[in-house]
């Protein structure tokens, strides 16, 4: 597992997953690694399948056994496809890990953190789509107030987007992570005000969220996910925002054949936000699949 990284609510999640020695799993959001070394260990004759955008991700797995153990580089919301590929009907679990890992974050080009100077990136696959500055460049100043309002959850949006617009007929557009984080402080800023996050960390999050369409993504992938599950088979999903927990609960109480196992989110203890303050916002909830009625 990669220096610097700690899965969220590890032992929670693998309690839910409730893994089988022979069964076969998915680890939708590879990561580093932690949650899918601590599923093989309990494999015997059992089978991981491994999906993850990043390119490096094969870089952080070749201790892991080649005879149960896949890596896919592909995002989740290609799930059915792939395990079709891999000639894998029914699966017994999967769990997903969702949001940015620490690594994405600390890796100044990918351009999701503004800490420091880097191009407006934010794919979380580097290889394909638009970034983040490209979005910028050409959708209307409504269109990115919708976003950073619905998906940063910002009520100054309108205000970003207005002075991002502007920016951008002036011919003034910033192309960095800190020229945009600038701007947006600028915006919000309130003399003699101390903020407790850094005023552009909302929108950020919105963009890298519209971006990648992280959540039309989780929706396509949870109903594919429920229809490989084997009756009893199992769904188990770590997020930290909550238009992701939001699709999450949805989806465990409309799908009639899912059974929530958490009536409310499980979430971390203080002992483990105190030694790992990116977990303080991260949720559980699992499912399980049960007989459909006749």
């Amino acid at each position: 597992m990669e220096a610097g990284h700690v899965p969220v609510l590890l032992d929670e999640a693998l309690e839910y997953l409730a893994v089988r020695p022979e069964g076969i799993y998915v680890d939708a959001t590879f990561g580093a690694g932690g949650h899918s070394r601590r599923i093989l260990e309990q494999l015997t004759s059992g089978r991981l399948i491994a999906f993850d955008v990043d390119p490096k991700a094969l870089e952080r797995c070749g201790d892991l056994p080649a005879e149960r153990f896949t890596l896919v580089r592909a995002n989740f919301r290609e799930l059915a496809r792939r395990l079709d590929e891999l000639e894998l009907s029914v699966i017994d679990g999967i769990l997903y890990d969702l949001g940015v890992s620490s690594m994405q974050l600390d890796v100044a080009e990918r351009g999701m953190s503004f800490r420091e100077e880097a191009p407006l990136d934010m794919r979380l696959d580097p290889t394909t789509g638009p970034t983040a500055a490209e979005m910028l460049a050409t959708v209307s100043e409504s269109e990115l107030a919708q976003v950073i309002f619905e998906y940063g959850q910002e009520r100054a949006a309108r205000r970003i987007a207005r002075a991002i617009v502007r920016r951008r007929d002036e011919g003034r557009l910033p192309r960095t992570t800190t020229g945009l984080a600038a701007l947006v402080a600028g915006v919000l800023h309130r003399y003699g005000h101390r903020e407790r996050i850094h005023p552009a960390t909302r929108t950020f999050q919105a963009l890298r969220i519209a971006v990648n369409d992280e959540l039309g993504a989780l929706r396509e992938s949870l109903l594919q996910a429920t229809d490989r599950l084997a009756t009893g088979g199992r769904i188990v999903v770590i997020s930290f925002h909550s238009l992701e927990d939001k699709i999450v609960k949805e989806h465990f109480r409309s799908d009639r054949r899912l059974e929530a196992l958490t009536r409310k989110p499980v979430v971390p203890t203080e002992a483990e936000t105190s030694a790992n303050p990116r977990a303080r916002s991260a949720k559980l909830r699992a499912a399980r699949r049960v007989e459909e009625e006749p």
